[in-house]
């Protein structure tokens, strides 16, 4: 070794300090890789993509190759780096405490730090890169990394550690999906972020959540006389009505409100004619899951169905519509803040309808009302309340303040929600 030129043993520490950095860079890369994303490339027939799928499905080969590369190469910067001081400095103590100190030093940052942090920035534009030479450094090594991850799994197997099957290691749940759409930033739409995760929560809601309570159904009382019932249908604005007799539980069917109008078009009303047109009535149970609920319309090809309690009292009324609105937002045309139900006020407050929905409120307006018990606004102020409300009193509720402003029949008619306090 004494008499290789000194440029020679420098040039050789720079390579072996490249190469080092090479499986430095690799090992970081492969690791930090976007599995997602390397798979959609892989399909879209990228070989870079394919080769670091092969290479992540067998890990334990795949960082053998890697530790074995990085650990050889390291070691022989060392010695190189010993002898190049040796030769300057001579034998001595404080020339190996020099060459100790070196070493450490060029290792750290030429071959391990800086390769890592740059690949781990671009983790899925190098991993593609390194996979050729990888994979080549992998068959060529294969009785060597045979003979090391023998004695490896025997020791996971003495010390009883069980390890995951490849696939489930990156298997994505529910929440993981969910928190991958809330943070996809400029990979989504917006609108379109929302419609995702408004799927999400079809499963943490039922239809008693979206559905049109029992006193804001418009139905038509098949005892009425013929010109009340006629007039009705001339004037409602809803494609489907629910028929009944008497009373509201008693329900005889559905009515297609365009057929029951074409028909009146070409002959006069004929109450007979008229009850054998209605369709028979699909009943959900309270308590449904929207999502099993939104599979059951599709599978038995219903439109509207009357949501029912366990002692069979009609409860409400949900559409098709109403599941898709829920999922991809209500179709308003007029001022965002601005609906039948509430009213912007110029204060920061809102006049609501006490029979709005808190799901709404909460969503629509960026409340933060309590929604575990009572689903309308009306519900939730007797909660509080404990007794029959009055007009003119103000309450506070979740850090609002509610004025009841209109009171009727035992029920809150209208309120005015001001915004917390700061």
């Amino acid at each position: 070794m004494d008499d290789i030129p000194l440029n020679a043993l420098l040039l050789a520490l720079a390579i072996l300090l490249l190469l080092s950095a090479f499986f430095s860079g690799a090992e970081t890369s492969m690791m930090a890789v976007n599995r997602y994303r390397l798979r959609h490339q892989a399909k879209s027939g990228q070989r870079g993509a394919r080769l670091t799928e092969a290479l992540l499905a067998r890990t334990d080969q795949l960082l053998a190759v890697i530790l074995l590369g990085n650990n050889l190469l390291n070691a022989a910067a060392a010695s190189l780096v010993t002898l190049i001081t040796l030769r300057l400095l001579g034998e001595s103590e404080f020339a190996l405490t020099i060459a100790t100190l070196g070493v450490t030093f060029l290792i750290l940052v030429f071959s391990e730090v800086t390769p890592k942090v740059l690949a781990a920035a671009h983790a899925d534009r190098v991993a593609p890169w390194v996979s050729f030479p990888l994979t080549v450094l992998t068959r060529v090594l294969s009785p060597v990394v045979w003979f090391i991850n023998l004695f490896v799994r025997g020791l996971i197997s003495l010390l009883r550690i069980r390890l995951p099957d490849a696939g489930s290691v990156n298997r994505m749940g529910v929440e993981e999906l969910r928190t991958l759409l809330a943070e996809s930033g400029l990979f989504l739409r917006p609108t379109h972020r929302n419609i995702l995760l408004n799927l999400f929560e079809l499963e943490k809601i039922s239809v008693d959540d979206v559905m049109h309570p029992r006193n804001q159904i418009e139905a038509i009382d098949i005892e009425r006389e013929d010109e009340e019932i006629v007039h009705q249908l001339e004037t409602s604005h809803h494609a489907w009505l629910v028929v009944y007799a008497g009373d509201l539980n008693e329900v005889r069917g559905v009515l297609s409100v365009r057929r029951a109008l074409a028909r009146l078009r070409d002959e006069p009303f004929d109450r007979a004619e008229f009850t054998a047109s209605l369709r028979e009535p699909y009943f959900i149970p309270a308590g449904t899951p929207l999502l099993s609920q939104l599979a059951q319309f599709q599978h038995n090809r219903h439109r509207i169905g009357l949501v029912v309690d366990e002692y069979g009292e009609l409860e409400g009324l949900l559409t098709m519509a109403d599941i898709l609105m829920e999922i991809v937002g209500e179709f308003d045309l007029g001022h965002p803040l601005e609906n039948p139900e509430w009213v912007a006020q110029a204060d920061g407050s809102y006049l609501v309808e006490g029979g709005a929905s808190l799901r709404d409120l909460n969503r629509k307006l960026g409340l933060e009302l309590p929604t575990e018990g009572s689903r309308t606004l009306n519900g939730l102020i007797l909660e509080y309340l404990e007794a029959m409300p009055e007009p003119d009193v103000t309450l506070l509720v979740a850090g609002y303040p509610i004025e009841l402003l209109q009171v009727q029949d035992r029920m809150v008619k209208t309120a005015r929600i001001y915004p917390r306090p700061d």
